[in-house]
């Protein structure tokens, strides 16, 4: 039974999130993404917000900001970035509500970064301790 609420407060929280910030790409069925990190981009997103870490106004204000230094500094803005965009607004939010530090956040970045090269192609990516030497 508590899998059946969490599956419906999980579609009425997407559905909120794609009605506050107008920029989610979404078809009639809501929010759609080109890749599996997106989703889970998205969904951390709107679990921080659940647990009331930001509000959608801070939220889309810091998506939009990010947006702009990308287009400021050459992102043509075909859509392909937008989640990349949201990690980064995602990523400062958490650092400034202080949840974890850049300097984290870098760590983890860069020892997902070393599993990704270690990893052959078509295997599940695994974190281990030696990713953060």
């Amino acid at each position: 039974m508590a899998q059946i609420n969490t599956t419906i407060d999980q579609a009425a929280a997407a559905k909120r999130a794609t009605q506050e910030v107008p920029s989610i790409p979404r078809d009639a069925d809501g929010p759609v993404f080109r890749e599996p990190w997106e989703a889970q981009a998205f969904a951390m997103t709107l679990a921080l917000h659940e647990r009331g870490l930001f509000t959608w106004g801070e939220w889309a204000a810091a998506l939009a900001g990010e947006i702009k230094r990308a287009q400021a500094a050459g992102d043509p803005d075909t859509g392909e970035t937008y989640y990349s965009h949201w990690l980064a607004a995602l990523e400062k939010l958490v650092a400034q509500k202080g949840v974890a530090t850049e300097a984290t956040l870098h760590r983890y970045r860069d020892a997902w970064d070393h599993a990704c090269d270690r990893t052959p192609h078509g295997k599940p990516i695994e974190l281990r301790a030696d990713d953060f030497t």
